[in-house]
Formats: structure tokens, sequence, C-alpha cells
């Protein structure tokens, strides 16, 4: 019974993670208020994992109920924090939100853990702390050149927050995972990236504009510095991500406190939207109805992963490539097709 607290569990990332962690033999409890995500999730989950697994529907900036959590749950083993906002153009439109919901749960977290004597953090992070790095692939050690976004200066922060916690706390111990581009699905298609309203991220509105529900994808920049204009990111399928935290879980716990250490997760190649698109086109024999348009707030021109440190700390690497994972996402983008047509 080796309890794990899965903030935003029932999240894209988080959902695919609860899987990971219960066929590794941990035993998942999702905390999330499904302001972000689908109660459907909640369904996936149960069928993928022939029961659902404890849930609590709370919001993390309300304190005093995600105490009452770890009160009710008992012994934890760890934490793994993803309940957060995450998409930049909608942090440069209202900041705010993002300081408040972001950092304010992370602060929470932190506290209760410290209360409960939890030791063990995985973060969710990602490589926008970098900003537009000055080299590629970007490393660990590249310099922190404050994030573009507000949504990544939250992340920055977050994981400073978290290095101040260990140092001033000596038994706590945290994994920074900074993720590149997730994408895709699970392959049995119970679960998958479901946005709420129009999507921050390229492949679901792939897949919602080659299933006919928008219009058309919108192309946010062709005149970058890089080779088809178009910008260049790392993307790396959702169980590849999902997998590392179970191994990041099962790392931490064989180190001493106290331990802070940030890790790269992406494939370590970086392919342009305009490449994506026409990979996608590809493998799944659909066409993309797409128009060129302006650049978009806080994006990057190019960015994709050193991931050395986690392939050899880690003993992670990528076990399914940009073919599948662009496969997978069209598959559940049909599943949730069939499922509304049944109903």
């Amino acid at each position: 019974m080796r309890k794990v607290i899965v903030t935003g569990g029932a999240g894209y990332i988080g959902s695919h993670t609860v899987v990971e962690l219960a066929k590794a033999g941990f035993t998942p409890v999702i905390v999330d208020d499904l302001r972000n995500s689908h109660r459907n999730v909640l369904k996936g989950l149960a069928t993928l994992l022939g029961e659902l697994p404890s849930f609590h529907s709370v919001d993390c900036l309300h304190l005093e109920r995600l105490h009452e959590v770890f009160k009710i749950e008992g012994e934890v083993h760890g934490v793994i924090h993803f309940a957060a906002y995450k998409a930049v153009g909608e942090s440069v439109a209202e900041p705010l939100k993002y300081y408040e919901n972001n950092v304010g749960s992370l602060v929470n977290v932190l506290q209760v853990m410290q209360w409960r004597g939890v030791q063990d953090l995985v973060f969710s992070s990602s490589c926008t702390v970098y900003g537009q790095p000055a080299h590629m692939p970007v490393s660990e050690h590249a310099p922190d050149h404050s994030a573009s976004s507000p949504y990544g200066y939250t992340k920055v922060v977050g994981e400073r927050m978290i290095g101040d916690a260990v140092r001033a706390n000596h038994t706590l111990k945290a994994v920074l995972l900074r993720y590149f581009n997730p994408i895709g699905a699970h392959p049995e298609g119970h679960i998958g990236e479901l946005p709420i309203g129009v999507p921050g991220n390229l492949v679901p509105f792939i897949t919602q504009a080659a299933a006919g529900l928008r219009k058309q994808l919108t192309i946010h920049g062709n005149d970058y510095d890089t080779p088809d204009g178009t910008c260049v990111r790392d993307y790396l399928h959702v169980l590849d991500v999902a997998r590392a935290h179970v191994m990041a879980m099962r790392w931490m716990k064989e180190r001493a406190a106290p331990l802070c250490e940030a890790f790269n997760l992406g494939a370590g190649e970086g392919h342009s939207v305009k490449q994506v698109v026409d990979l996608f086109e590809e493998v799944t024999g659909q066409q993309v109805p797409k128009v060129q348009g302006p650049r978009r707030a806080g994006d990057v021109a190019a960015i994709w992963a050193d991931n050395a440190k986690s392939r050899e700390v880690l003993g992670w690497n990528c076990k399914h490539d940009l073919r599948s994972a662009l496969l997978d996402a069209w598959n559940w983008q049909c599943s949730l097709k069939e499922a509304s047509t049944h109903h």
C-alpha cells in the first residue's frame, strides 16, 4: 500500500501517470477539483485499472481540505504535484490567475507535506523555465533565462520554492521534471488529452481540425529563425512522461534527504510545427485544414532537450516515437467522436 497522492490526477499527464503508478504497484490517490478536466477521465481510469482509485474533489488552494485528504488517507509514500494552469497564451492575458493558482497550490502542498512528515515530492515542471536558450540542445545546467511567459515563470518560482524548502527542511526530497512537449494518448483509447475550450497545444488542435471540430489550424508565425520558419519543439509520448514519474519516485526512495534534482524529459530532437502537421497527415491519411497566422505572444522559436541526465541517472528513455504518438492522438480523437455519437 505505497500511497502516492497525485494532485491534478484527472488531468492529461496526471491520468496517464495514475495508470503507470498502479501498474508499478503503487496506490494512486487522485486530488483534483475537475475544473480543468472532465469527469469522463475518471471513467476511463476505472476501465483501464478495473476500479477507480481513491478520488478527492479538492482544490489545492483550500489548505484545510487538502490537509483533510492526507489525514483520511493515512500513511502517504509521496506526492506528485501536477495541479496547475498551463496555457502560455492565457497566462499572458491573465497573469494573476496563474500566480495565485500555480504558486499558491504548491505552497499548500509543501506545507501539508511538512506537517504530515511526507518526504518525497515529484514536481511537474516545464522546459519553459529555460525561456529561449542560448544553446541547443538545452541541458539542466542551462542558465534560467527567466521564462518568456507568466506560466513559465510560475514554474521557475515553483522550482525555486521547492529548492528553498529542501534547504530549510532537511527531511525533504524532490525531483523536478521539466517536460518538453507531451503528446499522444493511452493506446487503448480510454484516456487522452481533453482540453477544455480551445486547445492551447498543437496536437489536440491538429486532431480537432482533422475531425472537423475546428474550422482550421492556425500556424502561429512562419518567420522564426528555424529551417522552415515555424516553431521547433521536442515532442514525446505522454506514456514516456508518465513512466518517468514512477522512475523518479523509485529513484528518490533510494536516496537520502535532503535532495533536489531537476531532469529534462524530452525525446532529444526538435520537430517544427510544419513537420508535425505533415507527419500527422502521412500517418493518419487525414487532411488538416490550416492557415498561416501571426506569431503568438510568449512563444520561443526553438527548443529541444539534452536528455542525457534522465537516461544516465534515472535510466529513463523514450520508448515511443513521434509517429506512434500522433497515431495514438488521432485514435483517441476518433474514440471521442464515437462516444459522442452513441449518446
